[in-house]
Formats: C-alpha cells, structure tokens, sequence
C-alpha cells in the first residue's frame, strides 16, 4: 500500500468494512481497489467504503468508487460509502453524482444498519 493511503479492514459479522486512510489519487488507485476488492467473501452481500477518514479523492479515486460498485452490482452485492457530512469528498461525490448511484451515510453505524 501507498504512503499516501492505507485501507484498514474490520468485520461486522459478515459485512466487510475498508476505512481508507489518507488520499486516493491515480497514484495509489490500483492499490486501494486491490485492498477493498479483496475484503470481499463468498459470505458478503455489502461491502463498506468508510471513507470519512479519507483527505483527498481525485477522478481516479472517483472512478474506483463506481468501477467498485458495478462489479458489486453484477455479483448481486451492494456498496455502501460513509462520507461525513459537508465534507469535502461529499462535495465531490454530490458533483459526480456518485450519492446518487450508491447509498451513502453519514456514519459507520448508519451505514451497518441500512
């Protein structure tokens, strides 16, 4: 993984969460989807982007987030993003349209519930 981020992988039972930690950029992108795509089990119905950790989200980044959630969507399995609020990896979400493609909220334990 990249000094610039780093994925931090917890379970909540069957449901895979991946905080990343840092920025996304076309540096690292390749690294990051490795890392989240490998949170994914046989087990899984939801994967977890925590990305309220996240400082920076460029179109790479951006791009991962949907590439993540149509792989996803093609196995029958949902993504899910927390992003704080008023942010301003919200802000570029809203932009991208990407809010509006896949469920986010505003905590981890929001997000878990769903």
């Amino acid at each position: 993984m990249s000094d610039l981020a780093r994925v931090a992988a917890e379970w909540h039972g069957d449901t895979p969460v991946g905080a990343v930690t840092g920025e996304i950029d076309a540096s690292n992108v390749a690294d990051v989807g490795v890392a989240l795509r490998g949170l994914v089990t046989n087990e899984s119905s939801v994967l977890v982007v925590d990305l309220t950790p996240t400082t920076y989200l460029d179109s790479a980044g951006i791009n991962l987030m949907f590439a993540l959630g149509d792989e996803l969507g093609a196995r029958q399995l949902q993504l899910r993003l927390v992003i704080k609020p008023g942010s301003s990896i919200a802000r570029m979400l809203a932009i991208t349209g990407l809010d509006k493609t896949y469920p986010t909220y505003p905590t981890l334990a929001a997000a878990l519930s769903a």
